[in-house]
């Protein structure tokens, strides 16, 4: 659990202080509370000191949700999305934000690297804190940008896969190929809610407090940072369809081979099985009237291969050969 409070000084403060959190409401000073991994003693404390609504707290609880704006009067919960470096697999990271006019809370459950970034470029170069619209337009434009590192290695990967699909396909890349895939919708059902989000901040409407027309501005060059993500994941999964095609035609390759193969050792035997066939038989019949090299001829070589010419007259009438 780790609290972290940037106060107007860009001064940082370890810890929850209800007296100090109290006094700078009250004073209307601008800060940034950044909160992971929260107690249920600290989410108390937000809902006694910053009076959150109930369902905000609620939410701000409950990971896994859709990017949103939730409008409670006096303050904003925002839920927005970025993406965990290579290797992490899972790659998204949740971030719940309380906007207010006055201050920035956000609460989250593992390392985001926005969140850190902008708190290292705060307190590396100590400076007065910007005011909370800033301060939220630059984490939520590092979180947009974070995705970047993310989909480099998708590419990277995708690349590798395709090379080895057209070498040697294999089951561990079709389950590669599947897995990426996976990850790569996952990113889009974020990304796509996220960029729509973010939308909704420029043009005129924003429901940001304080937000003016220089703001906008600015985020909307974080939705075209988010369009050009869009574009990136759909790219990327076209390439795997391609490469899941890629694989599949190189499996039936192979097995088309191997059929013509064993097609081939069919034909070279199948004479053989037809004559030994025949006089493996030991009908008396046989035994009795093949006894010259014109009756071996005629039965055992002439019969088989008139048969076999007349199945094959028969099929191409019919259309079946």
């Amino acid at each position: 659990m780790t609290a972290i409070l940037l106060d107007r000084e860009g001064s940082e403060q370890h810890g929850l202080d209800r007296a100090t959190l109290e006094g700078r409401i009250t004073a209307k000073e601008p800060f940034w509370l950044d909160l992971e991994s929260p107690s249920d003693e600290e989410f108390q404390l937000l809902r006694d000191v910053f009076k959150f609504h109930p369902l905000a707290l609620e939410d701000a609880q409950t990971f896994h949700q859709r990017p949103k704006i939730d409008d409670y009067g006096d303050h904003l919960l925002i839920v927005v999305y970025g993406a965990a470096p290579p290797p992490d697999k899972d790659r998204l990271v949740e971030v719940h934000c309380f906007y207010s006019e006055h201050y920035l809370v956000t609460v989250r459950h593992e390392h985001a690297p926005g969140c850190h970034d902008l708190r290292e470029r705060y307190t590396r170069h100590p400076a007065p804190l910007e005011r909370p619209l800033v301060v939220f337009y630059r984490l939520l434009d590092a979180l947009s940008d974070s995705f970047y590192p993310a989909l480099e290695d998708y590419d990277d990967r995708i690349e590798a896969v395709q090379e080895a699909t057209y070498r040697n396909p294999t089951d561990a890349q079709l389950q590669e190929i599947v897995a990426m895939r996976r990850q790569l919708n996952r990113l889009r059902r974020v990304v796509g809610p996220q960029r729509d989000l973010v939308a909704q901040l420029f043009g005129g409407n924003s429901p940001l407090p304080a937000s003016d027309l220089e703001a906008e501005r600015y985020f909307r060059d974080v939705y075209d940072h988010l369009i050009h993500v869009t574009d990136l994941i759909d790219g990327y999964r076209d390439l795997l369809t391609g490469a899941m095609d890629v694989y599949l035609s190189s499996v039936s390759n192979r097995l088309n081979l191997v059929m013509e193969r064993l097609t081939i050792i069919s034909t070279i035997a199948l004479p053989l099985i037809v004559i030994t066939g025949f006089f493996g038989q030991n009908f008396r019949w046989l035994v009795s009237n093949i006894d010259s090299l014109a009756a071996f001829l005629g039965l055992g070589i002439a019969v088989p291969i008139v048969a076999a010419v007349l199945l094959v007259v028969y099929l191409r009438r019919h259309r079946l050969f």
